[in-house]
């Protein structure tokens, strides 16, 4: 049977081999064909940028905002508007026929950097996708970068929201994003290329971290109320601070309360928020269940990044979307980076409608990235020489709607009294409101934040090793068992090996988009492995001390 399409990106992927008719994740096949497609041109533009840069030529940040806003259009769950996407790779060719007209050499370029969009894109798309690259070690590495790149890219796009850029990042990107083209690297050269991916995932997540400090503060232990208040409401989801920002500015005074919503939830936190009087807590749980508690909800929904499920008719009146986010049907609120959004069709539609319903009531405890972490220093490292702590466990990452994330759950009770929680992203909502207590007053989950956040995990691993004076970080009494989803979470495992850390766990399943042999290399060079049952995984991390 023809394929219609062909997407491994995702953990979700079907039969963790490839969505071959129609997404698991609801993308159809034509959405998909464009998608392939805005990477082809993506990469190509990325050829010329590079090449520039080679010939001693600037590119602007306009042309770097393109590059990585296209990358993170792509991202599972962002965009699944088939004319916006159309629009990016329309805009994108444009752009690359005036680079072309500044480079001195351009014979040496591929076919996707010189190829200016006057084909059939259907015809062109079915050409370029995927399985285009016939061996599949190399298939699987390129692919391995590229959705390395796509998380890169989303770190990268939250923090030029915030008016912060890094050269050499995007320089990278471009540069790893046309190596993906060039046939003469063998397995070795992309291995190679994985794992510098890694660690300028590093420097994407430091500059994002600064983004966010600098212009938020740092978070600080903080208890969300996860009720409902009597005010109608606009729930906020997905990852970008500085929409929320623009959104809180412009409710004040209007009688509208603004809630967060999965991912958003972390924005709590920050100092700067917390100024604002109808900020009055989060609302539901992970992504996945949006179709629920969207219904629920009852106002208006603003989806800033991905993570959108495709909607029921009964609130797909009440989704925007904006920035990289899309969905047919949906109003956009459009806005440049620098750009102030309107927001007044959310807070006037906001106004019509009912108050949320509640869900569940009470509060959760968050706010432990790095910053507060050290603060707290000198009682952790106490607790650890002590024996109060014998254990820390990184469960961060992405949730999912698989029933086999139910493993992390039941991981984390059957977890020892003794041992706390690193989390970062959506995976916490397993765990997070399951009251597993504290230990000497350090709560037993350690919330930093978004899956964006997920740098504050490695800075405190590695504070950690410099105030034991160990010479190996996984000498650190930390185990990771983390759960992934998407492509953010590929880069956040790519920069964590860049660190060096080894015996990673990844679950609910490994990547389909790694080969056989490539599945080997990272097994055999950095421990990566598959989850058990919880029984089997406590006791190969605990041992005999499980309780």
């Amino acid at each position: 049977m023809e394929h219609k399409m062909f997407c491994y990106q995702c953990q979700e992927t079907a039969g963790c081999k490839g969505c071959t008719m129609v997404g698991v994740c609801g993308k159809q096949p034509d959405v998909a064909a464009m998608q392939d497609l805005l990477v082809y041109v993506t990469k190509g533009i990325s050829c010329v940028t590079t090449a520039l840069r080679k010939e001693g030529k600037s590119v602007s940040h306009q042309v770097n905002h393109l590059i990585t806003r296209n990358l993170f259009v792509t991202i599972t769950n962002a965009n699944f508007d088939k004319s916006s996407i159309e629009t990016c790779i329309q805009v994108t060719l444009d752009t690359k026929k005036g680079l072309l007209s500044q480079l001195e050499h351009s014979s040496h370029l591929p076919e996707a950097a010189l190829w200016d969009g006057s084909d059939d894109w259907n015809e062109k798309a079915k050409q370029i996708g995927v399985l285009s690259t016939k061996d599949e070690d190399i298939r699987s590495l390129r692919e391995l970068i590229t959705y390395g790149l796509k998380g890169l890219s989303a770190y990268s796009k939250h923090a030029n929201a915030l008016l912060q850029d890094n050269e050499e990042v995007d320089a990278f990107l471009q540069r790893a994003l046309s190596a993906t083209l060039d046939d003469s690297l063998s397995v070795d050269d992309l291995v190679s290329l994985t794992l510098e991916t890694g660690n300028y995932g590093v420097s994407a997540m430091a500059l994002l971290d600064q983004a966010n400090t600098s212009a938020y503060g740092n978070p600080k232990i903080t208890t969300v109320n996860i009720g409902v208040g009597k005010n109608p409401g606009i729930l906020v989801s997905g990852h970008d601070l500085r929409d929320l920002e623009m959104l809180l500015q412009q409710t004040q005074g209007t009688g509208v309360d603004v809630y967060t919503h999965s991912e958003m939830l972390p924005a709590h936190y920050y100092p700067a928020f917390q100024k604002y009087p109808n900020f009055v807590g989060n609302y539901g749980n992970a992504w996945w269940k949006q179709k629920e508690e969207f219904e629920a909800f009852n106002g208006p929904i603003l989806m800033t990044t991905n993570c959108i499920v495709p909607p029921k008719d009964s609130y797909k009146n009440r989704l925007y979307t904006t920035g990289a986010a899309g969905y047919p049907g949906c109003q956009h609120i459009p806005g440049e980076i620098g750009e102030t959004k309107d927001f007044s069709a959310l807070i006037e539609h906001a106004k019509q409608c009912p108050p949320p319903t509640e869900l569940e009531t009470g509060s959760i405890v968050g706010g432990f990235a790095h910053a507060q972490v050290f603060a707290l220093a000198d009682k952790v490292v106490e607790a650890v020489k002590s024996g109060a702590i014998q254990k820390f466990v990184v469960m961060a990452g992405c949730d999912g709607r698989a029933k086999s994330r139910d493993y992390y759950t039941e991981f984390a009770k059957a977890l020892p009294h003794d041992t706390v929680i690193l989390t970062a992203g959506c995976a916490k909502y397993r765990y997070n409101k399951l009251g597993l207590g504290d230990i000497g007053g350090i709560p037993r989950v350690l919330d930093a934040g978004q899956c964006n956040d997920s740098y504050s995990l490695a800075v405190i691993a590695l504070k950690l090793k410099e105030i034991f004076a160990l010479n190996d970080i996984n000498d650190l009494p930390i185990v990771y068992n983390i759960a992934w989803y998407e492509q953010k979470a590929v880069i956040v495992l790519l920069a964590l090996l860049s660190l060096g850390v080894k015996n990673i766990h990844l679950g609910p399943t490994l990547p389909a988009f790694l080969s056989p042999n490539v599945a080997k290399v990272l097994v055999e060079n950095f421990g990566i492995a598959g989850i058990g049952s919880v029984e089997d995984d406590i006791n190969l991390f605990f041992g005999n001390t499980a309780s």
